[in-house]
């Protein structure tokens, strides 16, 4: 976008300039902190491995598929044909913890229950599970803790596969492989499929929506805190909204500060729809503070008691009904709501930049990486994603030769989620 004088200075003056960041010396900082990560040391970046690995479903596989996220549970039925995977069945329901006495035992039962009619059509199962978990080396998730919107008595420690094919054998039902996946490695799984033209040079997780997280198959040699020789490349969960290498403006560390883990989740604070809208508001406040707008516009922008990322995106993109009622305000509050998008674009753009060149990806134009991407954040924003492709055309295929392209797709989660199940099933005893 091409920013006022006044809008621009204001942005210098306090760090928050879209083009502020040098995005080559950002992602030496990142592929930096990959590597700590993957070797066990001391990093903003966990690097989880997941123990899954890509490929293609074979035409006529189909999976069974349990989406626990939120205060939400989906059940569906996965068939992967000739032109793709096809949703056969899904069923919605509210997650199992209606009041403060609600347990593991009760969380298993339900899963079990809902699940056991897909399982006769099913090949393998396929559990998302979108809670702190240890994933094992038998790609299943030891529960560290569940959300504070979901609470279930004794879960913690508990095996979640493992309990939910016990509970199924109990209920008598046919013997399947189960493994865990979490929502990020299963928006990467989603564009399984895609991969099998060779159009594409290997899949990228993204996921911007309340959160924001990557994965990305790495060989896993290079995994040294496994201690495993090459080969297959495994999906390493990177949890970048915890990045704590890029430069933070004056509104980032008044959010940070104001927030209920300050020094947390950093990059995530400067990207997600969690925030943009606050960072924005706080953005405008501070141009009012600093003389930007009228003395209509400014009581407009100080009043603001709160401005949710929706609505920031909405004065971003200049549609009308916002908050200001005088153009030239208006016109002002675009362009700095704009240049909060763009810079977290840029953001963004330095962690798949950073993926890339680490893993040697999308070196041929004819062939890109496949960034699969979910959230409500880069789907519904209408300032994100158009910036975030201009970023990728701006930094990582003019500067870094590299080459990738956005890929969306409905219902990615249980996609991926089936796809993973089918390509990672475990023998059967």
């Amino acid at each position: 976008m091409n920013y006022s004088d006044k809008v621009r200075v204001f942005l210098a003056s306090h760090g928050m300039e879209p083009d502020g960041l040098d995005l080559e010396e950002c992602a030496a900082r990142f592929i930096a902190d990959m590597e700590l990560g993957l070797a066990g040391l001391t990093s903003s970046l966990d690097m989880i491995p997941t123990y899954l690995t890509c490929g293609v479903p074979a035409a006529g596989s189909k999976a069974a598929v349990i989406d626990a996220g939120g205060t939400n549970f989906r059940v569906a039925l996965v068939a992967f044909t000739e032109s793709g995977p096809v949703i056969e069945r899904m069923e919605r329901y509210a997650m199992p913890v209606s009041d403060s006495a609600a347990t593991w035992e009760d969380f298993i039962s339900f899963s079990a229950e809902k699940l056991l009619p897909f399982l006769d059509e099913a090949g393998a199962i396929g559990f998302c599970f979108s809670y702190r978990a240890e994933v094992t080396p038998e790609r299943d998730g030891r529960v560290i803790a569940m959300s504070k919107a979901v609470q279930l008595a004794g879960c913690e420690g508990r095996l979640v596969c493992a309990d939910l094919l016990a509970e199924l054998r109990r209920r008598g039902a046919p013997e399947r492989s189960a493994v865990i996946v979490n929502d990020t490695a299963a928006v990467m799984l989603s564009g399984s499929s895609l991969l099998s033209g060779g159009e594409y040079d290997g899949l990228v997780g993204l996921v911007c929506g309340t959160g924001q997280n990557t994965c990305c198959a790495i060989d896993p040699g290079r995994i040294r805190k496994l201690g495993l020789p090459a080969g297959e490349p495994m999906i390493v969960n990177l949890e970048s909204g915890c990045f704590d290498g890029l430069p933070r403006g004056d509104f980032d560390r008044e959010l940070d500060a104001a927030s209920t883990l300050p020094g947390d989740h950093l990059l995530e604070k400067m990207t997600s729809g969690a925030y943009l809208g606050e960072l924005c508001r706080l953005t405008l406040r501070g141009a009012a503070a600093d003389g930007l707008f009228s003395p209509a516009g400014a009581e407009a922008a100080l009043g603001l008691a709160s401005l949710s990322s929706a609505e920031a995106d909405a004065l971003a993109s200049g549609a009308p009904g916002g908050p200001f009622s005088e153009a030239a305000d208006a016109e002002t509050a675009a362009e700095l709501c704009m240049a909060v998008y763009e810079r977290a674009a840029a953001c963004i753009a330095v962690n798949l930049a950073s993926i890339l060149l680490f893993t040697g990806a999308g070196h041929e134009p004819d062939r890109p990486a496949c960034i699969c991407a979910d959230g409500s954040t880069i789907v519904k924003s209408r300032c994100l994603r158009p910036a975030l492709e201009e970023q990728l055309r701006s930094f990582a295929e003019t500067e870094l030769g590299l080459h990738a392209v956005i890929h969306t797709s409905d219902e990615a989660p249980v996609i991926g989620t089936a796809a993973a199940a089918l390509l990672n099933a475990l023998e059967i005893a």
